[in-house]
């Protein structure tokens, strides 16, 4: 931990490498640029203690290497901790380098403790075990050693000054930090220079044109380069986005609001733009339609949306817009559903408790019935009826001295119903829209001139958004995201039809036999469940394991068609192998219709928390 000299300012800086000692009784986590700073963790009982300057602890088994420490969690059993044991510089963020994490590994420290549990606990120790294993390889994790990451740039600059010389964990926007529940016991130790805020979603950066020769290499190397042909001076595009974590989940398990206000899949878009020393920042959000609702999955491709009466409906989509306006000035809501089907009836109930709300501006656009066909060049009808209030809404310019020269006043809120596909083809186009009246105001463009007119830096862009939405849906859905080639294309392709296809077979499998297991991890770690030795066991109360349905409806649908192949093969020898082919075909009709009847059964299922 340090205090840092950067440009006119001083910040918190993080400590970039750790060395973990591995004792019999304790694990001791230290920085090699300050020996004596650092702490120890129980291998018994999971207690932390400092150092305190105390740097002979005898022979360890085992050294290692370690680049962050992500939180610790209680379970049954006692205390894990969560270390980052490799990472990745993916670019930087105003100036500051940014890491992927590559890979990450709980360390239990509850040897005393796993020997006292009954039984049950036990098995629930074992699920919670599986639980963390799946959260080891959580995707999209991204945080720097010298600043925070959750925070826009025009929220930045409006901070007091001195915000960056606190602890790096102080200057995080909470709703964006993924390990926040897990860093409580650090926070509580006072371990500063240890506690490193996880943001979950994307962060992108380009870098074009290629610098003049007489310009220094950069020392923190782009996620891709391009060269824009527009000036002789560098000028560099970034795409950040912040999954938000009140309402964390998997695509089928976290739908709608919660009674807070809170929405499933809402993400914070930043897209940056430097110039000859210029920056601006354009925000967009996304968020599940803010209602009380769900789709359970059943076997069904496309299980049937419900609407969840409830007398706090009103005061949810109210509760929702009231901190939307309150943190990004006015909203324009822009709803993509289609408006015929569950659909339809999902979005006029939308329609009828966000028009009582005079603060917001509610604009309905069916994507697929405008778009559809490759027509996307007809996405310009939604810009036609947003255009006035989009320009107003503006974005966000400082120049060389940080001196604030505009600000932007409001945002767009998208939705489909995923907030994945249709959603993104439509913050891309509003993003060029926006790009555009970036480049014109800082002269790198004229007036008539446009970002898509230059085919080598369009394309860039373009790649941008794709692989943004292809990281959000693989959090959420698990798979890549649908319509990417019409957002690099302008038009669906064949490529791109067989490469939906293939990703909607996959989101089919993990929606109906794995995302309930990944929702209970997400449940886990964020703190929605906690685990309490005093209360009766989530296993008990749910009653069996979806998944020991599976096996057994496996087993009896192919044994019924194996054994009604065999007899149709045969069905020409004798009128009762004929029968017997008409039997075991029915059987098998029979089995597959009981099968979907209890598809909600066989599917996996969330077990520690309920849908709101």
């Amino acid at each position: 931990m340090e205090i840092s000299a950067n440009s006119t300012t001083e910040h918190f800086k993080l400590y970039t490498q750790l060395e973990l000692y591995e004792f019999q009784d304790k694990f001791v986590i230290r920085s090699p640029e300050s020996p004596t700073d650092g702490f120890s963790i129980s291998r018994f009982d999971g207690n932390i203690e400092k150092l305190n300057g105390d740097i002979s602890f005898g022979n360890p088994s085992k050294v290692s290497t370690i680049y962050g420490v992500a939180g610790t969690i209680r379970l049954l059993a006692g205390s894990h901790i969560l270390l980052i044991t490799s990472r990745k510089e993916v670019g930087n963020y105003l100036g500051f380098p940014v890491f992927l994490v590559m890979s990450m590994k709980f360390l239990s420290c509850n040897e005393e403790a796993s020997r006292h549990l009954t039984r049950q606990e036990k098995r629930d120790e074992a699920y919670f075990m599986n639980l963390l294993r799946m959260v080891e390889s959580t995707p999209g994790l991204y945080y720097s050693y010298e600043t925070d990451i959750t925070v826009n740039l025009q929220r930045r600059c409006n901070l007091a000054k001195g915000w960056m010389s606190k602890p790096v964990w102080k200057q995080a926007d909470p709703r964006f930090v993924w390990n926040k529940n897990l860093l409580e016991e650090l926070i509580e130790n006072k371990l500063d220079g240890f506690i490193v805020p996880l943001l979950q979603g994307n962060i992108l950066k380009f870098f074009s044109p290629t610098p003049i020769p007489s310009s220094p290499p950069s020392p923190h190397p782009p996620f891709k380069t391009g060269h824009l042909k527009l000036k002789e001076s560098p000028a560099t595009i970034a795409l950040i986005s912040r999954r938000c974590t009140r309402r964390m989940g998997t695509r089928m398990w976290r739908r709608g609001a919660n009674l807070e206000g809170d929405t499933a899949n809402f993400i914070e878009t930043e897209q940056l733009l430097e110039f000859e020393g210029f920056r601006s920042s354009f925000l967009q959000i996304r968020g599940s339609i803010p209602l009380l609702w769900e789709q359970i999955v059943d076997l069904s491709y496309k299980p049937r949306l419900n609407i969840i009466n409830h007398e706090e409906t009103p005061k949810v989509v109210e509760r929702h817009f009231h901190d939307l306006v309150k943190r990004y000035g006015d909203v324009t809501a822009v709803d993509l559903t289609n408006k015929h089907g569950d659909e339809g009836l999902l979005s006029a109930a939308y329609a009828t408790e966000i028009q009582k709300l005079s603060s917001v501006r509610y604009v309905s656009f069916d994507f697929h019935h405008h778009c559809g066909g490759s027509n996307f060049d007809n996405i310009q009808l939604l810009y036609d009826q947003i255009s006035e209030d989009f320009e107003k809404k503006g974005y966000f310019l400082i120049d060389t001295e940080e001196k604030i020269l505009l600000e932007q006043r409001g945002v767009v809120r998208s939705n489909c119903i995923d907030c994945l596909d249709r959603t993104n083809v439509t913050q891309s186009y509003l993003a060029r829209k926006s790009l555009d009246s970036q480049l014109q105001r800082l002269g790198a463009l004229s007036s008539n001139e446009s970002i898509s007119m230059f085919t080598e830096d369009f394309e860039i862009f373009k790649t941008m958004w794709v692989d943004q939405g292809d990281e959000i849906s693989l959090e959420y859905s698990g798979t890549h995201a649908l319509k990417r080639d019409l957002v690099r294309y302008g038009k669906q392709t064949m490529t791109g039809l067989i490469q939906d296809g293939m990703s909607a077979v996959s989101r089919y499998f993990l929606n109906n036999f794995q995302d309930g297991i990944r929702q209970d991890a997400v449940d886990l770690t964020s703190g929605r469940y906690n685990v309490n030795r005093g209360s009766p066991s989530p296993f008990q109360k749910h009653g069996f394991d979806s998944l020991s349905y599976l096996p057994v409806a496996s087993a009896l649908l192919i044994g019924g068609l194996t054994v009604t192949t065999i007899t149709i093969n045969q069905a020409g020898r004798s009128t009762n192998t004929m029968l017997s082919s008409a039997l075991c075909a029915g059987v098998v009709a029979g089995i597959m219709a009981l099968v979907k009847s209890n598809g909600r059964q066989i599917c996996s299922r969330p077990r520690l928390c309920g849908l709101l």
